[in-house]
């Protein structure tokens, strides 16, 4: 089962030797992150254990999840590296292995129809336990043992500096600085990255609350900066609110239900509540307390919850910020916002991530993603058998797609749907290949391309969106995307010559080899293809 709270599944990952504790003063302002930097590029304690079996590289890797037991000038421990392995993102989400987890999405999404009456009163407790997912209000909780208000102030918590650069220190961060510590510009670049932060829509227009992973940039005691993509539900909620002439009122979450932090990293379609999603992974419904200061509703086991109003109307400069994508993301004009309150937990933990060239925390989160989502990635594109996102494509650059090939041009079909698929339409080269291929392994799929590609005949390229951190783009979140058909040609796609048959033994001598290994005294030898 997942964890009702941060601290008991930090208490697991310590019983499960998959944490230690740092006892020695630390800064937040680049130390830590060098710290983190280094330890989840080294090897995981359990080496390859909750390793998707699709995995093919870097299942050993990611160290081990830290606590910062005394981070200068601060007023609680932080937490780094907590979801930095497959074996520790599994822990979390109370799951065997990422395909069990799939089965259950698949289950919810797409249930088998009873074929007799004991089969539909067998479904009876499946249906009771969906119906205990949504959250659901209690009185109080522990995320509010500790109140601020007007003692408000950010710099009690130990926010980190991730790189050298983050947040413009050598210049001046803030554009059209207003009141409440706006002006205070972020030379430190600290930046809350670890953070589910809750938006609604206006009450008269109403919808789903939206838990999203946004970074939120500091620039006062009070006052901070929400960066939030045009794509995503957070901004669609402020976008509401500007129409309406009003501030949105956000709440910034750390901590809570192990399982919480990813779902607030999950593709779903709008109006889907991560909430509900949580409710789902937790196998019980996310229990929430109100808000203090803002009309918001708020998990009531978080470490921490920062209560404020987002400015619709105005924006600030925020960034640079080393990103995910081994580079700086720009500076751009994003929403301020004011601190109203800070509540906690009594004697709390500050979880937080850095993000940067893989492989680094958020890599395993999204591999996890990957394999949950792809049944409703089917649901949508039905001739997808699997697929992959490379660990060097930064989720959005790459996916290497297998399908079964039954028609001409299925597989300019296939890219076509996934550019029309919620956060896939952001990746920029897709890759097609036949279903023998295994699209885990990448030395495999490039075969496939230098093997069965013309670049005239085989390659589709096409204006659209892309994703807001590609700096490669002509335009912010705005471009072109390439589609390379891998797959074996078959008549009606262009001029197709003979096409070979590709290398292969046969199933009889392999089977002989292998029963016979041993014999040959070689070793252990490669497995056979």
């Amino acid at each position: 089962m997942p964890f009702p709270d941060l601290q008991s599944f930090v208490a697991e990952l310590e019983r499960r030797g998959e944490l230690r504790r740092v006892r020695v003063e630390v800064d937040a302002e680049l130390e830590i992150s060098a710290i983190a930097d280094r330890v989840s590029k080294s090897p995981s304690p359990q080496g390859m254990a909750g390793a998707p079996a699709t995995d093919r590289v870097h299942g050993g890797t990611g160290g081990v999840g830290l606590v910062f037991e005394r981070v200068r000038g601060a007023k609680m421990p932080c937490a780094i590296n907590l979801f930095g392995s497959y074996e520790r993102v599994k822990i979390a989400l109370g799951c065997e292995s990422f395909e069990e987890l799939a089965e259950r999405v698949q289950k919810l999404v797409k249930p088998e129809p009873p074929p007799t009456l004991l089969a539909k009163l067998k479904m009876i407790p499946e249906l009771a336990k969906i119906a205990s997912y949504p959250a659901k209000v209690v009185r109080s909780g522990m995320c509010q043992q500790v109140v601020h208000t007007d003692d408000a102030d950010l710099s009690m918590l130990p926010i980190i500096k991730c790189w050298p650069h983050d947040g413009g220190a050598d210049r001046d961060v803030i554009v059209g600085a207003g009141a409440g510590g706006d002006a205070a510009a972020a030379s430190g670049g600290r930046y809350i990255t670890l953070a589910a932060v809750l938006t609604q829509p206006p009450a008269e227009v109403g919808g789903e609350r939206n838990l999203g992973m946004y970074r939120i940039q500091v620039t006062g005691p009070k006052a901070g900066i929400l960066h939030c993509h045009m794509h995503h539900d957070g901004a669609r909620h402020l976008r509401m609110y500007a129409e309406c002439g009003e501030e949105m009122p956000v709440a910034i979450v750390l901590g809570g239900e192990s399982v919480l932090p990813y779902a607030a990293t999950c593709p779903l379609p709008p109006n889907v509540s991560e909430l509900l999603f949580a409710g789902f992974l937790n196998g019980t419904g996310i229990e929430l307390v109100a808000c203090k200061t803002i009309p918001l509703e708020v998990p009531a086991n978080a470490e921490i919850v920062i209560e404020g109003w987002v400015d619709s109307k105005r924006t600030v400069r925020e960034g640079p910020f080393g990103d995910h994508t081994g580079f700086y993301s720009l500076a751009d004009q994003f929403h301020p916002i004011r601190v109203t309150a800070i509540t906690h937990r009594r004697d709390p933990i500050y979880p937080t991530t850095i993000v940067g060239k893989p492989p680094m925390e958020d890599y395993y989160l999204g591999k996890a993603t990957e394999r949950v989502f792809l049944p409703l990635l089917k649901m949508i594109v039905p001739d997808i058998v699997d697929y992959h996102l490379p660990q060097w494509g930064a989720f959005h650059n790459f996916a290497f797609v297998k399908i079964r090939k039954e028609y001409p041009y299925q597989a300019r079909r296939v890219m076509s749907s996934i550019w029309g698929a919620g956060q896939m339409s952001l990746t920029k080269f897709i890759v097609v290949v036949d279903e023998h291929v295994d699209v885990h392994d990448e030395q495999a799929v490039m075969f496939q391309v230098g093997a069965n590609v013309d670049p005239r005949r085989d390659t589709v390229i096409v204006e659209g969106p892309l994703d807001i951190l590609d700096h490669a783009a002509p335009y912010c979140g705005a471009g072109s995307k390439i589609g390379i058909d891998a797959t074996r040609k078959i008549g009606g796609e262009g001029v197709v010559r003979e096409w070979p048959r590709e290398l292969e033994m046969s199933e009889a001598v392999r089977r002989l080899v292998e029963r016979r290994w041993a014999e040959y005294g070689l070793g252990e030898g490669p497995a056979a293809k």
